[in-house]
């Protein structure tokens, strides 16, 4: 029997003893069977949850606290088999995995120590002798359903804030990664956990995932994932106005102004396109480069991306750049975006196949591929490729190019880059984007909110505005009188 499934505290198999493989990307190999769920797992997942509300709601910030940091003691204390698992799964450079794992960890840290500065605040009433409190309390059971590109990372982003609030969770990891996951909650359970404040279901979305979104005993969900699927999301919770926060789809652009530092500009550029595959939702999905330095940039940038390493075993290879896609479907879309770009004019600088070799015909890779001469109607610049494509486009003025990185219905990330104070907040004000990196390729830091606008999602992970997520405020009004001579 295969038993990844945790309800109150118990590792099981699902109820009718079906599996699901998950396979190694890289060559095709099966290194696992997870439980898939039945709606009756799910919904028994969602009852131990709800019991165990009122007490870990309880419990003061400092247990809370204990516990949470002590189950990342373990989970470092065992980094390796997670790392690992993760690149076995993923098919990311170990040393990616081991970032990846280290940053969860350092996640939960932070929020176990921010649930205990949590308050409230107060104020005297204006009408006569009454007070008020403002109180911040958890927010109840949460479904928190990760994607596979970040599958421990993105979980610490929902689990840090959740937990620390005094919300219990029901998890459903990513089916094509699951394994790095649940070596991260079976931290929790080894730290002593009370039985029910974390649950896992392995399996599909659409039976799993739906009955997490549908039955009532959730009442927030946490969801990192496509903007269909978010959008389905949104519309279910509405049905019965429950919180939500949704981290969906991107298509960053990346704005290289003439006066920037290429020597900056290009490998962040570089990096931000191509690690983990390009398979990052805020990941550089369109480079728009001013004409004066547009030559020079493509070609020093094309020249990088052409060295890049690409490697069909992450463990043996822990440092090189890339690995494999994660799946066929994401290969294919991939395939159609660059031969759409193609048939519409543009040019393959480098790229634009998969490599060569017996050791990549197994797996789902893809060279590293840069685009020249792109159009706004090609589907490269239009949809989210979520894969190793960086098509390269020209701007004249700074007006016109944050109208071009604007043109999308996606508003995750945004990149600029350039020396001049004036053109760097007038970037800041005017990209619609969630987060915007001047000079930076990365908009995430633990203390700082992410999220997107437009269609790329609802609410905000990270920061305080993160931990508000897992709460309801209150206000409390009283009346006193002034005790009696």
């Amino acid at each position: 029997m295969t038993e990844t499934l945790l309800i109150n505290g118990e590792w099981r198999a699902s109820a009718d003893g079906a599996d699901l493989p998950v396979t190694n990307p890289a060559n095709g190999e099966e290194i696992a069977r997870i439980s898939q769920a039945t709606t009756a797992d799910v919904g028994a997942a969602l009852e131990a949850a709800s019991n165990a509300f009122p007490a870990w709601a309880g419990l003061s910030a400092r247990e809370r606290a204990r516990i949470m940091h002590e189950a990342m003691d373990i989970f470092r204390r065992d980094l390796d088999a997670a790392t690992r698992a993760l690149t076995r799964e993923h098919g990311k450079p170990l040393n990616d995995s081991i970032k990846e794992c280290s940053y969860s960890a350092d996640v939960i840290d932070f929020y176990a120590e921010e649930g205990r500065r949590l308050d409230g605040t107060h104020f005297a009433g204006d009408i006569g002798p009454t007070h008020s409190f403002v109180l911040k309390q958890p927010v109840g059971v949460v479904a928190a359903i990760t994607p596979w590109n970040f599958p421990v990372d993105l979980l610490a982003w929902k689990l840090g804030p959740g937990l620390a609030a005094g919300c219990t969770f029901v998890i459903k990891p990513p089916s094509e990664a699951p394994l790095a996951a649940t070596l991260f909650v079976k931290a929790f359970v080894e730290a002593g956990i009370p039985p029910g404040v974390v649950n896992i279901v392995t399996g599909p979305g659409r039976t799993a995932g739906a009955e997490l979104v549908t039955n009532p005993l959730s009442r927030k969900i946490a969801f990192t994932g496509s903007t269909a699927t978010g959008l389905w999301i949104a519309e279910q919770a509405a049905r019965q106005l429950k919180a939500v926060t949704l981290e969906l789809g991107g298509s960053a652009p990346f704005v290289v102004c003439d006066d920037a530092d290429l020597d900056i500009a290009v490998p962040e550029a570089l990096r931000r396109a191509f690690s983990h595959t390009g398979q990052i939702c805020i990941s550089v999905n369109r480079i728009f480069v001013q004409r004066g330095i547009y030559d020079e940039f493509a070609a020093r940038f094309t020249d990088a991306a052409a060295h890049l390493r690409v490697t069909a075993d992450g463990l043996a290879e822990p440092d090189a750049d890339m690995g494999p896609m994660i799946n066929e479907a994401g290969l294919e879309t991939v395939r159609q975006h660059v031969a759409d770009a193609v048939e519409r004019g543009a040019q393959v600088a480098t790229g634009g196949k998969s490599p060569d070799g017996p050791q990549f015909a197994r797996g789902f890779f893809y060279l590293p591929t840069v685009l020249t001469g792109v159009e706004r109607e090609m589907r490269v610049m239009r949809e989210e490729t979520f894969g190793p494509v960086a098509p390269i486009a020209r701007f004249d003025t700074l007006e016109e190019g944050i109208a071009m990185a604007n043109d999308t219905p996606y508003g995750l990330a945004a990149y600029v880059y350039t020396n001049d104070l004036n053109r760097a907040f007038y970037a800041a004000r005017h990209l619609r984007a969630g987060g915007v990196g001047i000079n930076v390729n990365d908009v995430t830091d633990i203390r700082g909110p992410f999220g997107g606008m437009k269609q790329s999602g609802v609410g905000r992970e990270l920061g305080q505005p993160g931990m508000d997520s897992y709460m309801e405020v209150k206000h409390v009004r009283y009346r006193y009188r002034s005790p009696r001579p």
